[in-house]
């Protein structure tokens, strides 16, 4: 037998076709070379081949319908490659297939039925985008098969009992599909050597079959995230003598830990228990778990105390706790947290008292949403070393930020929001901010300047510095986040002008300097990319003055988001710590919508808002804001704005809620706004515009509150009739309406109102008899003629 092996060799390129002419090539081996590409089709010219290794390469394209000439072949690995396309019909016919792995590829379609491999023992197709159902035809006869794995793909339908009846199954691997309906009970569960079935991430419902429990040799169970239902006992679980992993996670099952004893409840092998949302109401009863390492009761309904005991579980080597999500009120005494744990997570509960000196070398610890009060402990930093993450938002805690804090030097995330700490930021903070993704200190406290001494290669994603009484002005140095995508200081007592050191940011998302003393022009010196990411923006109640500026708001192409753009999980402002896990940190943002503070839980990339009300902004509103296509919200009252409203404007599809209230724009409200079908809000009270009120789609909808205070406006829902004159409609005002100003300016304004008197002598007749208005008249042509003179 020749077989050439040239695995891990850091090979690169295109694999030569050459290499065949080795005489009578039975085994090749190419696998772990990342740079390495071809094609599968260049082996099918040697008959010979019986195994074939490319996996961890960049071999490509589809796998032909001629991969049947290689009938000597026993094993195929083709796993982590860039393979696409169905799997062959033809690949059954393979009879002396013993080992095959197709997993991690691109592979798409169905799955072939192998009831001709009957030598087949090994099978991994997980990791693809394969599609249909699964029946018994497709394992039918295949009495070797040891090694089932499917995960990871798009296959749907019921699962056939007949799968976990193969005769010499060990390892059942269904997870992440889309398979739906009961799982109906099957034979010989007693005799199985499953020793792992994997169902997780599905659809399925109904009650756990108890064929499962009968299994004498299952060591992993893992069916969360499901639709299972019904009550399992400890009882019935604690027949699986072997079991390692028992995961029943985020289904409709209740878990009821009441009836077990130590006898029943044995698990001597249990290193991972994950039983998070199963309406369990107390602890189950792990004292003696010597080999526990990985404890997950979050999200259930257990009140009091967390046991003392909890922390000598597993003899001290617990590395993972989740208890969050509970009713959990306090610490049983005395306690000695394990100095193993790398996860520590009891946020959202009632938890009462000092905060938790946090075990070393812990990397995750999430106390938030508690009620620890007290200061942090001096020395907290001396615990933290390693941590990557760790929250205390949410509770009752007061002192200040102690410096050791700054021994912390890995933390990627660190939230301190929502307390009521007092004092300054330490400067070293911000110098570990190469390393340092989160900081958010918001809702507090705390005072003084914000330190000037963001480093180069600053890394911070999020600055929340929101809601304390910060004062003095933005750090300069802050232009060194290149990264940063939420910045908020929002409420604080900052004087500065508009940060224009960040125009360039290839990353800003949000921008909130709401409530401060800002002041100056919102204008900078702006280049094509300028502000291109912006997608919220809120400088509300602020001194900003000046003009709108038009290409302002060309420049923000975060809000022109095209109309196929589908969100998804993925789409969410939010920082992934730890690159290889799943784990992340969910940015949050209030905006104030409707003049109803709202807090963005999530913050869809999709969402839009502007903010900038409450200043003193004079000028028209530029036309090219209706070039902001996906834009939510738009808020520009209480300024000095005039002219017309733009009618581009009804351009923006999206607009949930528009107000340009108390302001000085004039002339008709925009037809283009009727059009406007997803708007909810719209306040365009207190300014000067005049005619009808646009009667179709949503403006039949809102109150008259969305119109009060412009005099010259008539139509529903206002209780004033129109008076049409050409094609002009003009307000027949009640006497308690008629304005009785001196400013010349608003006497300009009604004169307009009322059709530019002069020409409208006919509409002047009709109104001619009604008393009030024909004083108002005369009042005013008096007052004209008086400025004309003075001209």
């Amino acid at each position: 037998m020749t077989t050439l092996t040239l695995s891990s060799c850091h090979l690169q390129g295109t694999f030569p076709e050459r290499i065949f002419q080795v005489p009578v090539l039975e085994s090749l081996d190419l696998s772990n070379n990342e740079l390495l590409h071809g094609s599968i089709t260049i082996f099918l010219r040697n008959g010979s081949l019986r195994t074939i290794s490319v996996s961890y390469t960049n071999f490509s394209g589809s796998v032909p319908e001629s991969i049947s000439n290689l009938q000597n072949l026993s094993r195929l690995e083709l796993s982590n490659c860039g393979f696409s396309g169905p799997i062959p019909s033809t690949m059954p016919s393979l009879t002396n297939l013993v080992y095959l792995d197709f997993s991690f590829n691109n592979f798409t379609g169905f799955i072939p039925y192998f009831r001709q491999s009957k030598k087949l023992i090994y099978l991994d197709l997980s990791r693809n985008g394969l599609t249909g159902l699964l029946s018994r035809a497709h394992f039918e006869g295949l009495s070797e098969l040891v090694y089932i794995n499917l995960g990871k793909n798009l296959l749907n339908g019921n699962l056939p009992e007949y799968i976990f009846e193969l005769p010499s199954l060990q390892q059942l691997f269904l997870n992440s599909n889309q398979f739906v309906g009961q799982v109906d009970e099957f034979r010989n569960a007693s005799s199985s050597l499953l020793d792992t079935i994997d169902l997780e991430n599905n659809h399925l419902n109904g009650s756990i079959p108890k064929s499962m429990f009968e299994i004498g040799m299952l060591k992993v169970l893992s069916l969360s995230s499901n639709f299972f239902s019904g009550t399992v006992t400890l009882d019935l679980i604690g027949r699986l003598s072997n079991l390692s992993r028992l995961e029943l996670s985020y289904n409709n099952l209740t878990v009821d830990a009441s009836r077990n004893n130590s006898t029943s409840f044995t698990f001597p092998q249990l290193s991972i228990l994950k039983l998070a949302s199963c309406r369990l109401q107390k602890f189950p009863d792990l004292k003696n778990k010597s080999r526990v390492i990985h404890l997950d009761l979050s999200d259930n309904q257990i009140r009091g105390a967390i046991p003392n005991w909890i922390w000598g579980i597993g003899g001290g080597d617990l590395v993972h706790l989740n208890l969050s999500f509970n009713q959990l009120e306090y610490m049983e005494q005395p306690y000695n947290v394990s100095s193993n744990f790398v996860v520590l997570d009891l946020h959202s509960n009632l938890i009462k008292g000092d905060l938790l000196i946090p075990p070393y070398p812990a990397i995750i610890l999430d106390y938030s949403s508690n009620n620890f009060s007290n200061s942090i402990p001096t020395d907290i930093g001396n615990s933290l070393a390693d941590a990557s993450f760790l929250s205390v938002a949410n509770n009752r805690i007061t002192g200040i930020i102690p410096e050791s804090i700054c021994n912390g030097s890995n933390l990627q995330v660190l939230d301190f929001s929502n307390n009521t700490l007092s004092g300054t930021i330490p400067p070293c903070l911000l110098n570990n901010s190469k390393i340092l993704g989160v900081l958010n200190l918001g809702n507090n406290s705390l005072n003084g300047v914000i330190p000037d001494s963001f480093p180069i290669g600053c890394a911070l994603t999020t600055l929340d510095l929101s809601r304390n009484t910060f004062e003095g002005k933005l750090p300069k140095s802050l232009v060194n986040c290149k990264l940063l995508k939420v910045l908020n200081v929002g409420n604080n007592k900052l004087v500065d002008c508009f940060p224009c050191m960040l125009r360039n940011s290839n990353s800003l998302r949000v921008l909130v300097l709401r409530s401060n003393q800002f002041n100056g022009r919102v204008h900078c010196d702006a280049t094509r990319n300028s502000w291109r990411t912006l997608q919220i923006i809120d400088i509300a109640s602020n001194n900003f003055t000046g003009v709108l500026n038009a290409e302002f708001f060309s420049n923000w192409r975060g809000m022109m988001v095209a109309d196929d753009y589908v969100e998804t999980g993925r789409n969410h402002i939010q920082y992934k710590f730890l690159q290889l896990s799943n784990l992340y940190y969910q940015d949050t943002v209030t905006i104030t919508n409707k003049r109803v503070e709202m807090k963005l839980v999530k913050i869809l990339r999709v969402y839009t808002s502007i903010d900038f009300s409450s200043n003193r902004f004079q000028g028209v509103i530029p036309d090219t804001i209706g070039n902001l296509s996906s834009l939510y919200v738009l808020n520009l009252s209480y300024n000095a704005l005039k002219g017309p409203i733009p009618k581009s404007i009804g351009k923006l599809q999206k607009l949930e809620s528009l107000d340009l209230s108390t302001n000085h724009l004039s002339g008709e409200i925009p037809s283009e706004l009727a059009s406007l079908t997803f708007l909810a809000a719209l306040n365009l009270s207190f300014n000067k515009l005049f005619g009808k009120i646009p009667s179709t789609n949503q403006f039949q909808t809102f109150s008259a509150d969305s119109f009060e205070g412009n005099r010259g406006l008539c139509g529903f829902p206002l209780n004033n009739n129109c008076v049409s004159y050409g094609s002009e409609s003009l307000s027949l005002l009640p006497p308690t309406l008629v304005p009785d100003s001196d400013s010349d300016d608003e006497w300009k304004f009604i004169f307009a109102a009322v059709g530019y008197v002069v020409g409208a002598a006919n509409t002047i007749s009709l109104l001619w008899f009604y008393e009030p208005v024909k004083k108002w008249f005369d009042k005013h042509t008096e007052k004209c003629l008086l400025w004309f003179s003075r001209k």
